[in-house]
């Protein structure tokens, strides 16, 4: 078994390999999952590094008119919050690179967390980036409140036989792909 470092290496490489363009309907299994579950408040993460791309969700969720959007932000003592953020905000790059709203916004706790992902098994297990963001908010917020709904978003292809998994990882509840939701 591969270790999480050799694992995110090749997964991120081969995501940046295979990338591609998903269709606005590839979303389709997701809205109706969301409306079905009548979810007010989504969290997402604005798309970088070949990541599994939000951007047309986040246009199609601002048509309706009772879904909230949330980005997360990245604090200064490791953690993170969700935040108020619609598609004409403005957004900043963090210490890592990535693009998020400005820090002073009230935090708002979401019915479900979009999570990246570099890879992931079909045991809803999934391998981040290594720093631990989202494991540490899922088991802040999800642990406590199990209703809050958790969905990995990755390519089909980076599925892994089985992640290596210590007792700090999150399972998720779902994982979608542009071949459904799982």
């Amino acid at each position: 078994m591969l270790s999480k470092e050799k694992l995110r290496k090749k997964y991120i490489n081969n995501r940046k390999k295979q990338y591609f363009e998903t269709k606005e309907n590839c979303f389709k299994p997701l809205i109706n999952f969301i409306t079905r579950k009548q979810i007010k408040k989504i969290s997402l993460y604005y798309p970088s590094n070949y990541e599994f791309d939000t951007l047309k969700l986040f246009q199609i969720l601002k048509k309706r008119d009772r879904t909230k959007t949330l980005l997360p932000i990245i604090l200064k003592n490791n953690s993170m919050k969700f935040v108020s953020w619609k598609f004409s905000d403005p957004l900043m790059v963090n210490k890592f690179g990535f693009l998020e709203p400005e820090i002073n916004r009230k935090k708002i706790i979401p019915d479900l967390i979009l999570v990246p992902i570099v890879a992931f098994d079909k045991f809803k297990n999934r391998l981040g980036y290594g720093k631990g963001y989202y494991d540490r908010i899922l088991r802040k917020y999800v642990l406590k409140n199990p209703k809050i709904i958790t969905i990995g978003l990755a390519f089909s292809f980076q599925k892994y036989k089985k992640i290596p998994t210590s007792k700090f990882d999150v399972k998720l509840n779902y994982i979608f792909t542009e071949k459904g939701l799982y």
